[in-house]
Formats: C-alpha cells, sequence, structure tokens
C-alpha cells in the first residue's frame, strides 16, 4: 500500500480511517504543529509523532499511515522506529556503567552512553578480560573457586581443538542455581522472583513466589533427587509446560549437580525417545496432562510410549494424578512426601567446575539427528550478561517471555531474570489470546519477550483491546523473521517502547546480534553485534568482507564467544562449527549457517538458513528430517525437498513441499491433499506446531555434478513465484 508524504495527509485522510471527524481535525492539527516544529528531520518528526500523537486506542491504518508518510522517500530500508532518550539512557544498566568507567575504558573517546555505545562493543571484544570481569561483578556472580583468568587464548597450532576461541574462565568453580538462589545487593529473601497464573483464573489475582519461597521449594526437590541414588552427573529430563514447579526442578537437578535434559511438551513420542537415548536419561519429570480450557493434552502417556526410564509425574491440574501410573513410577505428591516431613529443610549446592554440563539441550542439524548441545556453568552467565546489557534486566523489573524449557529461551529466561534479581512471569496456557494479553497488564510486565508468530496472532484477533501494557519498558523477539508491520503494530500497544531484536543460538547460550537501549532501533533488523561478539560476513569467494562494509552472505563468527558450546554429544564439535572455515586474524571462525546482510544504514538483517537447515515457527529442522516423514506417506512418490520460503514484507519462513513422483501420471495429483497428508504424519511424527503451506509438483529436483539436492536453488525460485503458490 502506498502512503502520501506527511504534508499532504488531510483530516478527511484521517478520518477515512475510522476516526471521528472531530477527533481527525484534532490530530491533524497536533500533526500539522509536528510539521511545523520538526518536519526537516523524519526521525525527530517521527520520534514526536509516536509519543504524542500515536495512542494503542487508536486505528492501526493510522499508524501506518503516519509511520510510512514519515520516512517516504528518504531512501532507508531501515528507518528508525525509536529513539533513546538521553535522560533514561544513563539509567540503564550499560549507561550506569558507562557513567561510571567510562573514561578508563575508552579513554578521551568517552562522551555519553549513547554516542559511545558502539566504541563500548568494540571494547567488550578486543578487552575481554576487562569487559568480563566487570560485567560478572555487575550481576554479584560469586564463585566458590575464582578463575585463574577470564580468557585463556591457544595458539592456532591444532592441539586446542576444543577451544579454538580460547578457554573461559579457567580454574573457576560455582553452582549457576545457588548463583540465582543467593542472598546479594540484587536479591532479598522478601522479594518476588517468580509470578504466574493458571489459564482460567484471568480475573483472580497472580500469584507470587519469594526468594525464600522459591529456596524452600528447591532445596526440598533437591532432597527429594537425592533420594533416587543417582550418580552425580547423571541426567534428568524435564518433559513440561513452563510452570513454576518446571522451574523450581529446573533449578534443583542443577543445585544437586546433575545435568537436565530439555524435551519440549510438544514432541511425539519418537522425538522424545531421541533425546532420552542421547542423553542417557536415568529419570524424567512430566505432567499426566496439559490443561488448555476444557481440553486436557495426554503427557504421560507420550513418555512412556518413548520407553522412558522413571517418571515423576506432576498433575496438570488439581493435585491428584489423572493417570494410572507404571509400577516404577512415582506420582510428584509421593516424590515430594519422601523428604517432606523430614529434617531436610535446606541444601548445599554441589559446586563443579565451569566445564561441568549443566543442561543438554537439542538443535536441529542436517543429519536427521537432532544435535545434543550441552549446556555448561558458563552458558548461564552469557544468557544473563546479554539480559544485563541489551535488555536492561535489573532487580524489580517483572521478564516474561512464553516459551519452554525443551528450548534454549526456556532456561535464558530463568538466568535471565533471576541471576539479574527480576522476577519471571509465567503464564500456564496459550499465549495466543486475551487471557496472557491480560496477565502481562496484571503481572506489570516490563520487560514481554515475543516471537513473531505470537505477534501475529495478537495482531489478528486484537485480543490486546482496553488492557493498559504501560509498565512495558522493551520488547524482545527472537526464533524467526519478524515483519516491519507486525512490530509497528507491537510496538504501538505499550506506546511505542522498543523491540530488541535477538538472534543466537542454543550453541552460543545466547545472542551474537541484538539490539539496544542506547541505540536507535529499527523495525526487524539489528543495531549491534552482542557484547563480546564478532560478526564477518562471508564474501562469494569464502573469505570475510571488510567489516563494516555492506554486503549479504553467509554469516561468520569469531570465535571467541563467551558461554558458547565447546562440545557436542553426538557429532564432533570442530567438524560441525569449524572445519573448512577460513582464517582472520589469525583464528578459525566459527560457522553460524544464517544468511545475513549488513545494510548501508548499518543495521543487521537476517535472510534465513544458508543451508538445509530452515526455522519454523521458531524450531530449528532440517529439511532432512521433514522428508524423511513425507516421503514415508505415499509409495508413488519418488524424493521431496522441504524449503523455507521467506514472504513478502518479511516474517518467519513458509514450508513449502518439492514432489517428484516415481510416474509421470502420477504428477496430475491434488497437491492440496498432498498438503492435508503431509501436514497429518508431519504433526504426528515431528511435531504438532509444524504446517505445509504448499506443495509444489515436479518433474524433477535441481542437483549438483555429485548428485547433492539443490535446496538454495528452489528455495530462490519459490521466492521469485512464490505469487502464484498458496503460501
Amino acid at each position: 500500500m502506498a502512503f502520501e508524504t506527511l504534508d499532504k495527509i488531510t483530516v478527511e485522510d484521517i478520518s477515512a480511517v475510522g476516526i471521528p471527524v472531530d477527533e481527525a481535525g484534532r490530530l491533524h492539527g497536533e500533526l500539522s504543529e509536528i510539521l511545523r516544529d520538526h518536519g526537516h528531520s523524519p526521525p525527530e518528526a517521527w520520534r514526536v509523532i509516536s509519543k504524542r500523537l500515536l495512542r494503542p486506542d487508536l486505528p492501526f491504518s493510522l499508524h501506518q499511515m503516519l509511520y510510512y508518510g514519515c520516512y517516504r522517500g528518504i531512501g532507508s530500508d531501515t528507518p528508525p522506529a525509536w529513539f533513546p532518550d538521553p535522560e533514561d539512557a544513563i539509567l540503564t544498566n550499560v549507561g550506569r556503567l558507562l557513567e561510571r568507567q567510562g573514561k578508563e575504558f575508552l579513554g578521551s573517546k568517552y562522551k555519553d552512553p549513547i554516542s559511545s555505545f558502539s566504541d563500548f562493543q568494540e571494547f567488550s571484544v578486543s578487552n575481554p578480560e576487562v569487559y568480563w570481569k566487570t560485567v560478572l561483578d555487575e550481576m554479584g556472580v560469586s564463585f566458590s573457586v575464582p578463575p585463574s583468568c577470564i580468557l585463556r587464548v591457544h595458539e592456532l597450532d591444532g592441539s586446542h581443538e576444543s577451544y579454538p576461541g580460547g578457554q573461559w574462565l579457567p580454574g573457576a568453580f560455582l553452582n549457576s542455581a545457588q548463583n540465582c538462589l543467593s542472598l546479594n545487593d540484587k536479591r532479598g529473601l522478601h522479594d518476588v522472583m517468580v509470578i504466574w497464573r493458571d489459564e482460567g483464573y484471568d480475573d483472580l489475582p497472580v500469584h507470587r513466589m519469594t526468594l525464600k519461597e522459591l529456596r524452600a521449594e528447591v532445596c526440598l526437590v533437591a532432597n527429594a533427587l537425592e533420594t533416587m541414588d543417582l550418580a552425580k552427573g547423571s541426567a534428568v529430563a524435564i518433559d513440561m509446560p513452563m510452570t513454576v514447579i518446571a522451574v523450581v526442578i529446573y533449578l534443583a537437578i542443577v543445585l544437586a549437580g546433575y545435568v537436565v535434559v530439555s524435551i519440549a511438551d510438544s514432541f511425539a513420542p519418537r522425538e522424545i525417545s531421541t533425546r532420552l537415548n542421547i542423553s542417557n536419561a536415568k529419570a524424567i519429570f512430566t505432567q499426566d496432562f496439559i490443561a488448555r480450557g476444557d481440553k486436557s493434552i495426554p503427557l504421560y502417556s507420550r513418555v512412556i510410549e518413548a520407553h522412558a526410564p522413571p517418571v515423576i509425574v506432576v498433575p496438570g491440574k488439581g493435585s491428584t494424578i489423572a493417570v494410572e501410573l507404571r509400577d516404577r513410577d512415582v506420582s510428584w505428591h509421593s516424590f515430594l512426601g519422601r523428604v517432606k516431613n523430614s529434617i531436610y529443610s535446606d541444601y548445599t549446592a554441589v559446586d563443579q567446575p565451569i566445564e561441568t554440563f549443566t543442561n543438554i539441550l537439542f538443535s536441529s542439524g542436517t543429519t536427521g539427528e537432532p544435535k545434543a548441545i550441552p549446556w555448561t556453568h558458563a552458558s548461564p552467565l552469557k544468557a544473563a550478561s546479554d539480559a544485563w546489557c541489551h535488555m536492561d534486566i535489573r532487580k524489580g523489573d517483572v521478564v516474561a517471555w512464553p516459551t519452554n524449557l525443551g528450548w534454549m529461551m526456556g532456561p535464558w529466561l530463568v538466568y535471565a531474570t533471576l541471576l539479574n534479581g527480576a522476577s519471571m512471569a509465567l503464564y500456564n496456557g496459550s499465549p495466543l489470546g486475551y487471557g496472557f494479553a491480560k496477565f502481562v497488564q496484571d503481572a506489570k510486565v516490563t520487560m514481554l519477550g515475543v516471537v513473531p508468530s505470537i505477534v501475529r496472532a495478537w495482531k489478528s484477533t486484537n485480543c490486546t483491546a482496553g488492557l493498559s501494557w504501560s509498565t512495558i519498558r522493551c520488547f524482545s523477539s527472537t526464533g524467526e523473521a519478524s515483519s516491519v508491520d507486525e512490530y509497528l503494530w507491537l510496538m504501538g500497544r505499550a506506546n511505542y517502547k522498543p523491540v530488541i531484536e535477538y538472534c543466537g543460538g542454543t550453541e552460543i547460550g545466547g545472542g551474537f546480534v541484538s539490539g539496544s537501549l542506547l541505540q536507535p532501533q529499527s523495525l526487524a533488523a539489528f543495531s549491534t553485534p552482542a557484547m563480546g561478539c564478532t560478526l564477518l560476513i562471508l564474501g562469494p569467494d569464502g573469505n570475510p568482507l571488510p567489516q563494516f562494509m555492506p554486503g549479504i552472505g553467509e554469516l561468520a563468527l569469531d570465535p571467541a564467544m563467551f558461554g558458547s558450546s565447546t562440545t557436542l554429544l553426538n557429532a564432533n564439535h570442530y567438524d560441525i562449527y569449524f572445519r573448512g572455515m577460513p582464517v582472520w586474524n589469525g583464528k578459525v571462525l566459527r560457522r553460524h549457517g544464517d544468511e545475513f546482510e549488513r545494510t548501508i544504514g548499518g543495521y543487521y538483517r537476517a535472510h534465513g538458513r544458508a543451508d538445509d537447515t530452515m526455522n519454523l515457527g521458531g524450531i530449528k529442522v532440517s529439511s532432512i528430517e521433514i522428508e524423511r516423514i513425507c516421503i514415508a506417506v505415499d509409495n508413488a512418490i519418488l524424493e521431496t525437498a522441504a524449503i523455507g520460503v521467506p514472504p513478502l514484507g518479511g516474517g518467519p519462513e513458509k514450508l513449502v513441499i518439492a514432489v517428484v513422483f516415481k510416474d509421470l501420471i502420477d504428477s496430475e495429483r491434488n497437491s492440496d491433499r498432498l498438503r492435508s497428508i503431509f501436514n497429518s504424519a508431519l504433526q504426528k511424527k515431528l511435531n504438532p506446531l509444524f504446517k505445509v503451506s504448499s506443495v509444489v509438483i515436479m518433474s524433477s529436483l535441481p542437483r549438483t555434478a555429485s548428485n547433492k539436492v539443490m535446496r538454495r536453488v528452489l528455495r530462490q525460485q519459490f521466492a521469485q513465484f512464490h505469487r502464484s503458490v498458496k503460501l
């Protein structure tokens, strides 16, 4: 849709979007006044318009008219939608630090937190010893044995393949869960650490749990875990929605020196079994059912079908287990009863070396089997430091992010909030409707994390109407590509607070590129490499482009990233992430696999996977995993190719399946019927959240000289003519 420049917008134009004539006249008068004072500068005009003129209750079409009209003709594809305020900037975590020590860090280059933020990011890369010691001190991280140094760098001689970027915090001992529960200047016993509400109780007050109460619950579960006689370091799985009980269990497993195995509650039995087998889990926590409105979704039965080890079963609703248990399984009530009436009211945390595993998470690769990625005790520190710097999470904040412990953002949320002294806000129900939106209001959320598909659902139903999100200081978004219009709408719900785009990976423990409250933020774009990270874009010859030059290509990372993985349980870590990568500044670069662009304006945009892995609704999955299921649904199919295609205007990838039949006569089959069959099979055998958008029947698939399917070619072809494909 084309929009007029602001000076050409009339009262009639404003009235035409559904605003009464009198109100349209008043708004037009305010707009004229803003243009008179600030019309020479589109960014300044938009800053004033978004703060003074636009409100959440005004039609979104007016928001679009003014945003696009403001920036029409300026020649930028990343016009800023939010600007930092100097007075607010000095109150952020980074702002306070820079006001105290900016000249010490940057010398005469330091001016103020906003002007000097990019210099500070470069300082975090070039001076890791100073930066990371400072940030860990700022967060109040406690070591039982301090590290001998921050970073031990190895020579590039092939003898240290486990640590191509160096070894972080060598010699340190700590316990990440204990750091979440200990007292310091960020946390007092009576501070609220968790806020939650169950779906269906949306008109009742939210529940709150203080640090004292959380510590007692975690210690109780940790003591009950000891009764299972598992060897320290044993893997214990969690397959539950992200409830307050799930968080307590998570912290207790880590506190007691065991390793969490993260399994998403949406997985089918086969996927659960794969993860249990790879991790060699000795026990698993789950629920009998997941309660969603009037529906009960079975969970325990899926775990049993996966041939699980001993199961501790939590009731999904009420206090009674609604299923019959196997002989070796135990109810939550009985599990806690082993120690509840005993003398156990505390627990001494198991201190461990920094490189000890705390959590095994899974990320799909291109082999058909998910990569098992261990988090160490350093990974939580990376997650929390990202939150401290980029989302400005601090004591007094309330942080909500609809997610699950099966994905990295679940553990991220635990550590990002608790290590920074903030409260974690959990809604036990669907995040797609009014119930969750009202919970954001009632819990007084200050940082709301999202994935674009959730925002799309909110926008389509307008479920936030009549609610106040005035306490929100910022949003953050990760998991999949976002779209400009949907995030313009989202910002407008909270009187134009910024969206901090955040991209990383399970194997990184957080993000490598992000936004910041100290920089102008553009919609659906990243404004800065994450603290301590260097991004490089590989040119056509496979070598890095000049670091700050605009361009597009496969993303590579400087290997010296705090908290990033150094091993995989079921694959060769060096082969996956480093082998064959170019050397830059004496270091072999780390492979990531996304295609990235650095814009002329200095922002970054993500363009999906450069390899054969795609991102569906925030879940990374390999083409091979999908193709393995689709090809099995019909004996007449010769081969399939699963492609993630980005839609026009941005947003998450759409799944398109290319199909080749064995016999030419079968190519006349109905593609819509195939799409329905594929959807049924994928949702049953892989993930109920996956959805095929379109099926394209082809005579053959493009291949390389070595007979490999060129999915990238298909992706380009489908993107070019996807207007004719039902996406």
